[in-house]
């Protein structure tokens, strides 16, 4: 039988619950040169009923508990957290609710900042904290220069003279260069030339078309292996076949079974044991991600997470209560998110891709962007990867989603993934 994971944690406590506001938190990477991780920007959601900023930062990160480094590991995978401070918030509180060691302070520079500010600025550093200055497009005043470990440029803000110039001012040797608003792989590219070493933004997610590009020699026996696994009732000796056939696909496969998200007691080192060891409908769940991970190839291994993420929370929100009446199967939408990314990963169009996948019709049509019920959750979460929070309000309201429900699950679903990813790495 499956292991049942367990939830990670009920961010949003009673409080905010009684008085209906809405918390939410959602994470955009930031990537190197070689496209892996550098570090995570938190983005939170909060309403403050009118407050001030600073209060919207401070409440938000205590309502996620951020201030263990526990629970601000969930959300990075053990790695740093951006956050964007209002300068209002530069306190000795600000250390009461985000961890000093894994945290980056993003402050807006404007044009200038008061000599109270600066004091402030030193305060904050002083206790360990790391700063990085945002949306630059001028070269900043040197004392602040002197505490910056970050400077982050905005791609749709400038054009390339000014960031030649700005670079140009700056002691590029100290202080790590971010391109942000990164959204196409020709922005990349030229941000690269530029001499920038971290990129943020979804450029990634973009497909990039390839010359001459052959599909993989397992690719037709990974999409029968796919559509196997969508019958009612699989045949597991016809699904062991056919996996032990593909020698990466067993390998990925094995490897995710024995992650700690299944909970397995001993090793498994073979496919039928896992069958047994698991169950039908999470080893479905098993074959289908190790599927998605070989389709991955060599692209960015974010690209495999994002996907992951998004399968775990359709799957998780279809199955909850009222959501099995509008005839949302968990699996499909599992499929629907965890697929929903094949283009980026196969260098081809939605529509292209779609060609050859063995899907339902209803979640082809989701995956090609056609609003349908199936794409619901889909959509819900595709605004909030890039924090559209009134994107997200539109969507929760076309389709009554409980917003609340949906940022524990986004949060839940991120913990399983880091753990399904990279446990034993």
């Amino acid at each position: 039988m499956a292991a049942t994971v367990a939830p990670v944690h009920n961010f949003v406590d009673q409080g905010a619950e009684s008085t209906g506001r809405l918390f939410s938190v959602v994470r955009q990477p930031i990537l190197d040169l070689r496209g892996r991780v550098h570090a995570y920007e938190l983005l939170f959601r909060g309403d403050p009923d009118g407050g001030a900023p600073d209060s919207n930062l401070l409440e938000t990160a205590a309502n996620f508990n951020l201030e263990r480094p526990s629970e601000l590991k969930k959300l990075t995978g053990k790695l740093t957290a951006f956050v964007i401070c209002p300068i209002e918030a530069l306190s000795e509180q600000i250390a009461q609710v985000l961890p000093v060691s894994l945290t980056v302070l993003e402050i807006g520079v404007g044009p200038g900042l008061s000599p109270e500010q600066m004091a402030a600025c030193r305060e904050v550093k002083s206790l360990g904290f790391r700063f990085a200055l945002d949306d630059l497009r001028a070269e900043p005043q040197a004392d602040l220069l002197e505490l910056a470990d970050y400077i982050k440029v905005d791609f749709d803000r400038t054009t390339p003279e000014s960031r030649r110039q700005l670079l140009k001012a700056l002691p590029v040797s100290k202080i790590m260069m971010l391109a942000n608003g990164v959204k196409t792989h020709a922005a990349f590219q030229q941000a690269r030339s530029e001499g920038f070493t971290l990129f943020e933004g979804y450029y990634f997610c973009e497909p990039v078309a390839m010359r001459n590009r052959r599909p993989p020699v397992n690719q037709m026996l990974r999409l029968d292996i796919l559509k196997a696994l969508q019958q009612p009732s699989i045949d597991m000796n016809k699904v062991g076949q056919l996996v032990k056939r593909d020698g990466p696909l067993t390998y990925q496969l094995l490897r995710l079974v024995n992650s700690p998200v299944w909970g397995m007691r001993q090793t498994v080192e073979s496919i039928e044991v896992a069958l047994v060891a698991v169950g039908e409908n999470a080893f479905r769940r098993i074959a289908t991600l190790a599927i998605a991970s070989e389709f991955n190839g060599d692209q960015p291994p974010e690209l495999l997470c994002l996907a992951m993420i998004r399968g775990r929370v359709c799957e998780v929100m279809a199955s909850k209560c009222g959501f099995e009446t509008r005839g949302l199967d968990p699996f499909g939408q599992y499929l629907l998110g965890l697929l929903s990314l094949l283009p980026a990963m196969q260098g081809q169009p939605m529509s292209e891709v779609v060609r050859t996948l063995p899907l339902s019709a209803e979640i082809i049509e989701a995956l090609l962007g056609n609003r349908n019920p199936e794409r619901a959750l889909l959509g819900w979460l595709e605004n909030c990867e890039r924090g559209d929070w009134s994107g997200c309000d539109a969507a929760a309201e076309a389709h009554h989603l409980d917003q609340r429900e949906l940022a524990r699950v986004y949060v839940e679903a991120i913990a399983w993934t880091e753990t399904a990813l990279h446990a034993g790495a």
